[in-house]
């Protein structure tokens, strides 16, 4: 770190930019709508989604996006499958979605290449609109977060999140309106910070803790555990709530941490029972969500009123990322420059 540099300072500001980042994003749509018009037309019948790391989150976000606003088959692509093993199926009538901030991964470049040769229809999402993912898609949706100097990611997420929001809300011709207020809310949660940073130091010595949440949800689960992960160096695990129950809760006690995720809508309903189960283990859980779920939890932070469930995830996690910001001084690390991390990582 140069010298006179305030360790976190950069992520701290990338935080606090994200609600600009919003606006700049919803006051100019037309390309996002073109992209969608093009795939609408296409009919694809089923959507495969590519990503790695912070990526990967937003691709299971826009998984669940699919499956249940547009009822199409969708799933995760594991891109070894293709680098490294070879194998070349047939893709014709599907929609190849590679999601990447920096658009410098080799696997993923590889996979669009590979997918595209295979009959696949292509894009490519990135905050870097000359990187070789973006020029290897057939399409290119850029998200304009703007350059990330922070080696966590934290705008480019959730621009991440609001670009494929809105791409697919336009693919089936639906009221993009439910997001009209996203930086109003943001803002309201980005100004409770001094909060989090109280609660930051209930967590100061914790060694492992766990994140869990279900539906839309989950991808907020799982972005924390890793912001936790890579700046505060906590062993942090992410489980949906019902995984949670399959087995991981017979590791939960007092000294295991949990922090969940619980909106109002069909997700944080369903983890209503999970709450339950927290707490007849006497665990210490720090919910976002709902205000009924917060007030039954060891501690909290309430989402605004009126946020769609579909468009919480975009502001679920910044309490999650203002946490592994305040969490990560506390514990004298630099989150803008992790131990043994930089912002590209390069993988085949």
């Amino acid at each position: 770190m140069p010298a006179g540099e305030r360790p976190g300072r950069h992520m701290a500001a990338e935080v606090h930019e994200q609600p600009a980042v919003w606006q700049r994003i919803l006051a100019d749509q037309q390309s996002i709508r073109d992209i969608a018009a093009r795939l609408a037309a296409a009919r694809p019948r089923f959507v495969l989604l590519a990503a790695r790391g912070t990526s990967d989150h937003a691709a299971l976000y826009a998984k669940y996006l699919v499956e249940i606003t547009h009822e199409l088959p969708a799933g995760l692509v594991s891109p070894s499958t293709l680098t490294a093993y070879g194998a070349r199926p047939r893709l014709d009538g599907v929609l190849l979605i590679a999601v990447s901030q920096s658009g410098h991964s080799p696997d993923l470049v590889r996979t669009i290449e590979i997918g595209r040769g295979q009959g696949a229809l292509t894009l490519a999402i990135t905050n870097d609109a000359l990187s070789p993912l973006a020029q290897a898609g057939e399409l290119h949706l850029d998200i304009r977060a703007g350059r990330e100097q922070a080696v966590a990611a934290t705008k480019s997420y959730t621009a991440q999140l609001l670009t494929l929001y809105l791409l697919l809300v336009h693919m089936r011709g639906a009221d993009w309106r439910a997001v009209e207020r996203v930086a109003e809310w943001g803002r309201l949660l980005l100004d409770q910070d001094g909060t989090i940073g109280i609660i930051a130091e209930r967590y100061r010595f914790a060694e492992r803790l766990v994140v869990t949440a279900r539906g839309y949800s989950y991808a907020t689960a799982r972005e924390a555990a890793l912001k936790l992960m890579e700046t505060s160096y906590i062993a942090a695990q992410a489980f949906s709530g019902a995984d949670l129950l399959h087995g991981p809760l017979a590791m939960i006690d007092p000294l295991v941490p949990v922090l969940a995720v619980i909106p109002a809508g069909v997700g944080g309903t369903a983890m209503l029972p999970v709450l339950a189960r927290l707490r007849e283990a006497r665990a210490d859980v720090f919910s976002v969500g709902h205000a009924g779920a917060v007030a039954a939890s060891s501690a909290g932070l309430v989402l605004p009123e009126g946020v769609p469930e579909e468009v919480s995830p975009i502001l679920e996690i910044l309490p999650f990322q203002m946490l592994a910001l305040h969490l990560a001084l506390a514990r004298g690390a630099d989150p803008d420059a992790p131990r043994r991390l930089s912002k590209v990582t390069e993988t085949l």
